[in-house]
């Protein structure tokens, strides 16, 4: 059972609104040709587009191999193909602000949505970059957006021993990993023996970057 997510006692906002982006986004240049971005707060209303995700995305379990055996994949998952309607209308208007801030950089729109939802403080994702198609090859772009209980984000390049980078993404934070970032870094979601509370990740990216 997924625990409940204690929402913001500082806002009674229950109209669900992106806000803008353009210089409220803070670019980090990484090595290797790599960068992110951050806007804090992109989410105005986000207790309620939470709340609204966790009851109304078809959430499902995979279990996936990893080497010699076939395992749970430790979170909950949902994929919307570019075809496929959003299961929230703050979603279209969150790609549609996403598209026409970064589409003349990246040349290209994001199209598809995947959605995680970390249950607590046991679900994770393991050290990856998104190489599944042509993140492998080319330069491209994921956004994603944060909802729920803060959890850390850490990033570390491939080639290099260094220290991780850590990014504590918040209720309504969008994060942007541009650039080399899928193919010379990593990424990843750890474990916490803390008490914490659920939070979904919705990760937008261009056709055939998965």
């Amino acid at each position: 059972m997924t625990p409940p997510f204690q929402g913001s006692l500082l806002t009674c906002d229950d109209e669900v609104h992106p806000g803008p982006l353009g210089a409220l986004v803070r670019r980090t240049p990484l090595a290797h040709g790599a960068w992110i971005d951050l806007r804090p707060g992109w989410i105005g209303g986000a207790d309620t587009l939470f709340q609204r995700l966790l009851h109304r995305v078809p959430w499902r379990a995979e279990r996936r191999r990893m080497y010699e055996r076939v395992i749970d994949v430790p979170r909950l998952l949902a994929f919307y193909d570019e075809h496929a309607p959003l299961p929230d209308p703050a979603l279209d208007e969150a790609l549609r602000i996403l598209n026409d801030h970064y589409a003349p950089e990246l040349g290209e729109p994001f199209r598809t949505a995947g959605l995680c939802l970390y249950r607590d403080g046991r679900d994770s994702v393991a050290w990856h970059g998104d190489t599944i198609g042509r993140g492998r090859t080319e330069d491209t772009m994921v956004a994603i957006l944060s909802l729920g209980t803060p959890r850390p984000l850490l990033l570390r390049p491939r080639i290099g021993a260094t220290a991780p980078l850590r990014h504590n993404l918040g209720h309504g934070d969008l994060l942007v990993m541009g650039g080399s970032c899928q193919r010379t870094w990593e990424h990843a979601i750890p474990k916490t023996t803390r008490p914490t509370g659920p939070r979904i990740s919705v990760q937008f990216r261009p056709r055939g970057v998965r």
